[in-house]
């Protein structure tokens, strides 16, 4: 209700009705299918109003389905005259003005996760807000990554991290991130005499960082590592000085790794000087790169074959496959043809969401795990029954512990063929994630004293995840650091990035 009507008027994610509900006008099941949520919001604009009727004026209607004003991927379209062109096939009629828009801006989406908020997109009503920074910091500026991109100026005790911009691999997102860098540069004092960036060498700011840093003849780029950067953004919302450090269970779906792998199951011993790795999701080949991303059968069958089981006919994945595709990627993964290997969570869930016949394509960025945390959450009570992961000391003496989920895979085959609910089977595996945190954090607070956990990166937008994985590790002792102020996804990581940058003395990156 806060949120709702509240200055900043949010889209709040809530939860969605089962069955029946109050009377009133109710959206279609096309909707946000397969979302455990719809996003709600109130009238923020005078227009919002007239649209709605004021008092006194006749109804309006009692309900509006809303979206964003741009193409899928691309940025929201402020020009009248490429609205016109561009949205064409998008809109059956337009409501023009005279006065052009300046700054676009997205709305802001939270949900809730334990009575708090939970930021999933940071923009209007939030950015430019500025952030308290635990320490100083020289001036400087984050570019943030590449998806769900957001960049950060900083200088002193204060931090300005922009409104969402996107993706950065459309033309014309790259543009909307020069101009938006220029516009709040305009309106801050800082004047960045350094640049920090992603380590990915592919990433397209990474790139914008160097250019830029080369032009302007600032003091170079920090490369900071993906999965450290959000550990830092976790300690720097929560007022760390950095001078102890934390245990980090740093969890997306794909982050470029010091041993050129991509990382996304992590857990780094971190400061803002630098972080150790301590534990990670065992590697699985990654089919394709985005291949993989875009249908999550491929990652479900890479799974299976990392976890030595059989491609059988009655799993749902191997049905979703074409034949002809089944045999390519069975090739593929025995001679290891363009298969990085990935420790990537973000892409278990994916896979176990295929393997549980939940979503084999995504149409959207994590498709697959929005629709097995919907399933869970649909789960009857009572049912307390969880997979376990394998958790293996490293080969190497002070390695990094490795997290096996070829048990979790077993299980969930073993209750597909048993007949037990998808709901049931989906449940089972977020308690098996959630102890998986819990052991590997108390292993790690036994081994080096560490008693502080951050749950940061995107898989932690799963409220359903976030909670129980915080209610453990808080019934023994741990402090739980999560985030409420930026998203713990990718639109918080320039904070972070700013964080380890300012700090770590000049360009070169920082000490694995």
């Amino acid at each position: 209700r806060d949120l709702l009507g509240g200055a900043a008027r949010p889209i709040v994610l809530l939860r969605r009705r089962a069955g029946g509900g109050a009377a009133g006008p109710r959206p279609a099941e096309q909707v946000a299918p397969g979302s455990p949520d719809l996003g709600v919001m109130l009238p923020y604009t005078p227009l919002h109003h007239l649209l709605l009727g004021l008092p006194g004026d006749p109804d309006g209607p009692r309900l509006l389905v809303m979206t964003s004003g741009n193409v899928s991927g691309e940025p929201i379209v402020t020009d009248e005259g490429e609205a016109l062109e561009r949205l064409a096939h998008l809109a059956d009629a337009w409501l023009t003005h005279d006065r052009p828009i300046q700054v676009p801006c997205d709305d802001s989406v939270v949900r809730l996760c334990d009575g708090k908020p939970l930021v999933v997109r940071r923009a209007r009503g939030y950015a430019p807000l500025p952030l308290d920074l635990p320490v100083p910091v020289r001036p400087a500026l984050a570019v943030g990554g590449d998806l769900k991109n957001a960049f950060c100026l900083g200088e002193g005790r204060r931090a300005w991290l922009s409104a969402h911009i996107g993706d950065m691999d459309d033309l014309a997102t790259q543009r909307a991130f020069a101009r938006a860098v220029a516009q709040l540069e305009s309106i801050t004092p800082v004047r960045p005499g350094l640049l920090a960036a992603d380590r990915h060498p592919g990433y397209r700011s990474a790139r914008w960082a160097v250019r830029t840093a080369a032009g302007r003849g600032v003091g170079g780029v920090v490369r900071v590592q993906h999965h450290h950067a959000h550990i830092a953004a976790a300690m720097a919302e929560h007022g760390l000085d950095g001078t102890r450090p934390v245990l980090g269970a740093a969890f997306d779906g794909t982050g470029h790794g010091d041993d050129g792998a991509v990382w996304g199951g992590e857990f780094l011993l971190a400061d803002y000087a630098g972080f150790r790795r301590l534990g990670h999701l065992a590697y699985v080949p990654l089919p394709g790169g985005d291949a993989a991303v875009h249908r999550p059968y491929r990652m479900a069958l890479a799974h299976l074959r990392a976890a030595g089981l059989d491609w059988s006919a009655d799993l749902p994945c191997v049905t979703a496959c074409p034949a002809t595709e089944l045999t390519v990627l069975s090739r593929q993964l025995e001679r290891g043809i363009n298969c990085v290997p990935t420790s990537s969570m973000g892409r278990l869930f994916d896979a176990v969401s295929s393997l549980a016949g939940v979503c084999h394509r995504a149409g959207y960025e994590a498709q697959a795990a929005v629709e097995l945390e919907a399933a869970a959450l649909s789960a009857p009570g009572g049912d307390g029954t969880a997979y376990a992961f394998a958790v293996r000391e490293a080969a190497a003496r002070g390695g990094p512990l490795r997290a096996d989920p070829a048990p979790v895979l077993a299980a969930v085959v073993g209750d597909l063929r048993a007949g037990v609910p998808t709901a049931s089977i989906a449940a089972r595996f977020h308690r098996a994630v959630a102890g998986l945190v819990h052991r590997v954090c108390l292993l790690i607070r036994d081994r080096h004293g560490v008693d502080t956990v951050a749950l940061t990166g995107g898989v932690f937008l799963n409220s359903l995840l976030s909670s129980a994985c915080a209610a453990a590790l808080a019934a023994d002792g741990l402090t739980v650091l999560r985030h409420h102020l930026v998203p713990p996804g990718d639109g918080g990581l320039a904070l972070g990035q700013l964080m380890v940058a300012a700090r770590a003395g000049g360009p070169g990156g920082t000490t694995p």
